[in-house]
């Protein structure tokens, strides 16, 4: 039996080809899933832009969030079963979940929400995992009181979406958005965000509500183009997480000075290297699935389009490339 995917084509790498796929071993650390739908994030567009600068030697499937069902089990593999419902966010050095089954390491699996369907927990895997790690693991913002400020940049995007609940529900910090427009404003706010301002002139905006530093910085968006006001702004003895890489050299004499910590957060790093604590990524989504089934935190999914195809995979790239995207769009099938 074949595996039906979407992949990059090699022969035109700007565009997605429908291909059939032998089925393939499951590893003793396996679940092989089928896939019941996926979102589409960053992550993939800049693979993608990878391909098309540097070409491909065979078709490579792209997707980084799955929901689905537990098909097989392998031999070393506890807590799951096959039938099992799983949502996970996946590993960029293994094919993705642009198919119709896919092969993923049992320890980054977490059984899905039961409140959810497939589209709205597919919604959540990566960017879930990328806001926990930062917050909890980077900023340990959990550790501040009320009278520390997270100023989060990129409120309203897939990863902010979710930061902004968790740190409402895990910490006591104030939690400061950036938000350019009406409705991203609202969006933030509706999430847990006590204040949003235009990321435009963060110091300006800032300091119009009276707030001259924050003691945590969430860096989602634009590390380069944040950097100045993010070393005005972060307080003596404060941290700075960023997901974002930069592509010029960032001048590190202001976090110097103030003895503030920069931290970098990608969620794939367990998986990549197989950390001795990879099975903390299914932990994760353990308890995040637990705060959606509680109802505190909710699905970011905005839109679904229906059906593994190029086509639906093209149009939710180019949804995420459009940079306005609020929550996440998903391909159901």
């Amino acid at each position: 039996m074949s595996i039906k995917a979407i992949a990059v084509d090699p022969k035109n790498v700007k565009q997605f080809i429908a291909i059939e796929l032998p089925q393939p071993d499951v590893g003793k650390n396996d679940l092989l899933v089928e896939v019941k739908a996926v979102s589409i994030n960053p992550v993939d567009t800049k693979v993608h832009q990878g391909a098309v600068k540097n070409g491909l030697q065979a078709p490579k499937v792209l997707g980084w969030d799955a929901s689905g069902v537990v098909k097989t089990v392998g031999s070393s593999v506890s807590g799951f079963s096959v039938g099992d419902e799983v949502w996970y966010a996946g590993d960029i050095t293994r094919p993705g979940s642009n198919a119709s089954q896919q092969l993923i390491d049992y320890r980054i699996v977490a059984k899905k929400p039961k409140t959810l369907n497939w589209a709205e927990a597919a919604a959540m895997p990566l960017t879930a995992l990328t806001a926990w790690e930062g917050l909890f693991e980077h900023l340990r913002i959990q550790d501040g009181g009320a009278d520390k400020t997270l100023l989060i940049i990129g409120g309203a995007g897939g990863v902010g979406s979710l930061a902004i609940p968790f740190a409402a529900q895990r910490s006591k910090v104030k939690i400061i958005a950036t938000a350019s427009r009406p409705e991203s404003a609202q969006w933030c706010i509706e999430r847990g965000a006590a204040l949003t301002v235009n990321y435009k002139d963060l110091v300006g905006e800032l300091e119009k509500q009276g707030i001259k530093q924050v003691d945590y910085i969430f860096c989602l968006n634009d590390t380069d183009g944040h950097w100045d006001a993010i070393g005005k702004l972060i307080a003596p003895l404060g941290k700075i997480c960023t997901i974002v890489e930069n592509a010029e050299p960032l001048d590190q004499n202001q976090l110097k000075l103030k003895s503030a910590s920069l931290h970098w957060e990608f969620m794939f790093t367990r998986s990549m290297y197989t950390t001795a604590d990879i099975a903390e990524q299914g932990n994760i989504l353990t308890q995040v699935a637990e705060l959606v089934d509680a109802g505190k935190v909710k699905t970011t999914l905005t839109e679904t389009l229906a059906g593994l195809t190029p086509e639906n995979i093209q149009a939710a790239h180019d949804r995420v490339l459009d940079g306005h995207m609020q929550g996440k769009v998903v391909v159901a099938f």
